[in-house]
């Protein structure tokens, strides 16, 4: 695709669309931003300005700038829906910012309106940061055997639950929640607004979570406001399967009758002590197998830069029918039901069923 760059257009300009600009701007010979249509003529003009972007305020006037294969919509929730149905109607392939409706409702409207075009995919990167890559990898070669539950405690609400379907194999089937929240001082020196200067403990929500996907397999999710960004608070990924575990980097399993092997995740990250190959990831290996490698080799990008570049090449192959899905409409539907699932039992305390769908079919 070196000489052939997926060409897209983007709606949106803020903290999320701006990653796609970057990327187009770092690798242009992999990406172009054909457009992009903002809603004032200030951001319009800062757009243009700060990314040297063609900017409209009309959707077809984006259509008509530089023939782009999907558009991305990074939109608020609510304005989200209405924009990918006119996309839709005017044939046009979407990569959705996440989640693709804000509520229940929401997501059975625009699934009726748009599900069956086939035209939506959206974009939920955390299976292709490259160290969930790595994992997923491993899992499915059985070395741990049939995967039975995993365990989160990374990110939040569908974020979280797509990484407990892929990492157990989980399809779109329903799906019983039982959650319960808890509330405990925390220092949280560290926001999305910068650094605070104070470690001034304060009130800080848990929301603990079982989710019985049915056949035996079942997840747990574990996330605390802010964990994202709060360096007092590790991630922590475990699942576990009919012949062992993985750990986060660590992988042990049984070989024969009585014998134990453990075994480590490894990332060969260049740049370090006396390495001159720049700071850069080459690599994630397993027991001296490579299991993932960086398709962005000499970029220089952030694992989350490297899960956005995938995801965005991914759905340019998707558009030219060259390859797969890479998380279709119906499965951010089924992560998000299931996500606000936890959001209601753990404010009624209550177990909540996630049903038949419209779109597990």
């Amino acid at each position: 695709m070196t000489h052939n760059p997926v060409r897209y257009a983007v709606v949106g300009r803020g903290w999320r669309a701006q990653f796609f600009f970057k990327l187009a701007e770092l690798m242009p010979e992999r990406f172009t931003v054909t457009g992009v249509m903002t809603r004032s003529p200030e951001a319009a003009a800062e757009v243009a300005g700060r990314w040297r972007l063609p900017v409209t305020q009309d959707l077809d006037a984006l259509l008509r700038t530089g023939d782009p294969e999907y558009v991305i919509t990074s939109v608020p929730w609510g304005v989200n829906p209405g924009l990918v149905e006119a996309l839709c109607e005017r044939g046009v392939p979407v990569l959705s910012e996440t989640p693709p409706a804000p509520d229940l409702a929401g997501l059975r409207r625009l699934w009726e309106q748009v599900g069956g075009a086939e035209r939506v995919q959206v974009a939920e990167q955390y299976l292709l940061l490259p160290d969930h890559a790595a994992r997923l990898a491993v899992l499915r070669t059985g070395v741990i055997g049939e995967p039975t539950s995993a365990q989160v405690s990374s990110t939040h609400g569908y974020h979280a639950v797509s990484m407990l379907r892929g990492m157990l194999g989980v399809g779109l089937g329903p799906a019983s929640v039982h959650a319960r929240t808890f509330t405990a001082p925390l220092a949280d020196p560290l926001t999305p607004a910068g650094w605070r200067d104070d470690a001034t403990p304060r009130p800080a929500t848990t929301t603990l979570a079982t989710v019985d996907f049915g056949g035996g397999r079942s997840g747990l999710y574990d996330f605390t406001d802010n964990q994202w960004w709060n360096p007092l608070r590790s991630r922590r990924i475990v699942v576990r399967g009919s012949l062992g575990e993985l750990a986060d980097d660590r992988i042990v399993r049984l070989q024969g009758t009585r014998t134990f092997v453990e075994s480590q995740l490894r990332r060969r990250q260049t740049g370090r002590d006396l390495n001159l190959e720049g700071f850069d990831l080459d690599h994630v290996g397993f027991d001296g197998e490579v299991v993932y490698t960086n398709p962005y080799a000499g970029a220089r990008l952030s694992d989350e830069e490297i899960a956005i570049a995938t995801i965005l090449e991914a759905t340019g192959l998707w558009a030219r029918e060259q390859g797969p899905a890479p998380y279709p409409l119906a499965a951010a539907c089924q992560d998000h039901a299931i996500s606000l699932a936890i959001d209601e039992s753990a404010r009624t305390g209550a177990l909540v069923e996630v049903g038949a769908e419209p779109w597990q079919d």
